[in-house]
């Protein structure tokens, strides 16, 4: 048996235990638990089996042979995030990668997209040249003023890897380079669609541009989020240049239209002058009045990062792997692993 101490921790701290939540749960000293995690002692295969079960993962996973995969991702958040969380979060993530990268090494002719265009990271010191880096995105993507139907696609499909992973409120998305030059993004599978969008458009921000040190990092990704997901010409197009009153409706329809939250066209309209103080105060009163700033009407479709499901599914095709390795890779139960349109049936870990 393979030593499985590194794989052990890794599904300890994805399901958010100590070594003595773990060992009390299995029916064996903590002691035990972290002979297991350092490889001075390798677990009797019932104590494996009951292991996996209590970790819920499949016990594949505790087994798998996999180049360690070292993080250091910048966590974007709406409150302070316990340590525990963070641990937690960190281990999925890195679980995640990991088979991602497991799955492209299985295939070496897969192209390896140059995702930085020429001239990016785009050097800002100013609002408005954010504004000017996400136009320059926009071009060198060739996008045109176009409206993005799938911004998980996109990102895909210039060489970003895209995860959706398990997350607590206090988790908005991070973003990180792999290797010093693999751009990851990953963001809360369970927050709204428009959310995700706008989160993956804010860490694509912090990728993409230089952001001079007199000039907020957070404000400069938000302000370049809204920029890319529709162009200042766009908003004066669809609003005009300056308003007395915004309808929700309006609001409602712009976002099903442009895939970005009611909110963020107040704050866009904002931003550009097209709105001020008392219209502004008005719209934010009415958005809270029907709940809305929780909560928005109109959930849009919902953006899946397809390229890995893409991968495993060639190498099953090709011979290279089982459908059972396929699930392991994947993150799912062997009798679960399903086609793109039953995924929702599927049970991760």
């Amino acid at each position: 048996m393979f030593p499985i101490g590194e794989r052990l921790k890794l599904a300890r701290l994805m399901a958010g235990m100590s070594q003595r939540d773990l060992a009390e749960r299995v029916g064996v000293t903590a002691m035990s638990i972290s002979k297991y995690e350092d490889n001075r002692m390798m677990p009797a295969p019932e104590t494996l089996s009951r292991l996996a079960q209590v970790l819920n993962v499949r016990i594949e996973f505790l087994l798998r042979q996999a180049p360690a995969v070292q993080i250091d991702p910048v966590f974007r958040r709406h409150r302070r995030m316990s340590a525990k969380t963070e641990q937690a979060l960190r281990a999925r993530i890195q679980d995640w990668l990991e088979r991602y990268l497991l799955a492209e090494s299985m295939l070496p002719d897969e192209p390896d997209n140059e995702w930085l265009p020429a001239g990016f990271p785009y050097c800002v010191q100013t609002l408005d040249d954010v504004e000017r880096a996400a136009m320059a995105l926009r071009a060198a993507w060739e996008l045109g003023n176009d409206p993005i139907d799938s911004l998980t696609e996109l990102l895909e499909d210039r060489g970003i890897k895209v995860g959706l992973i398990e997350g607590t409120d206090d988790f908005d998305a991070c973003t990180f380079l792999y290797d010093g030059h693999t751009p990851v993004i990953v963001v809360n599978r369970h927050r709204p669609v428009d959310r995700q969008r706008f989160d993956l458009a804010h860490e694509l921000g912090h990728l993409m541009m230089r952001v001079d040190e007199s000039l907020d990092e957070e404000k400069a990704a938000h302000r370049f989020a809204a920029a890319f997901l529709v162009p200042a010409e766009v908003v004066f197009r669809e609003l005009g240049y300056s308003r007395s009153h915004l309808d929700l409706l309006e609001l409602k329809e712009l976002k099903e239209k442009y895939g970005m939250s009611m909110a963020a066209w107040i704050r866009r309209a904002q931003d550009l002058g097209i709105l001020r103080g008392r219209a502004t105060r008005s719209l934010w009163r009415q958005m809270s009045a029907r709940g809305w700033r929780k909560q928005e009407p109109i959930e849009l479709p919902a953006e899946t990062p397809r390229r890995m499901f893409r991968l495993v599914r060639r190498l099953v095709a090709e011979g290279i792997i089982s459908e059972a390795r396929a699930a392991e890779l994947m993150g799912q139960r062997v009798s679960l692993f399903a086609p793109p349109h039953e995924e929702s049936r599927a049970v991760r870990y």
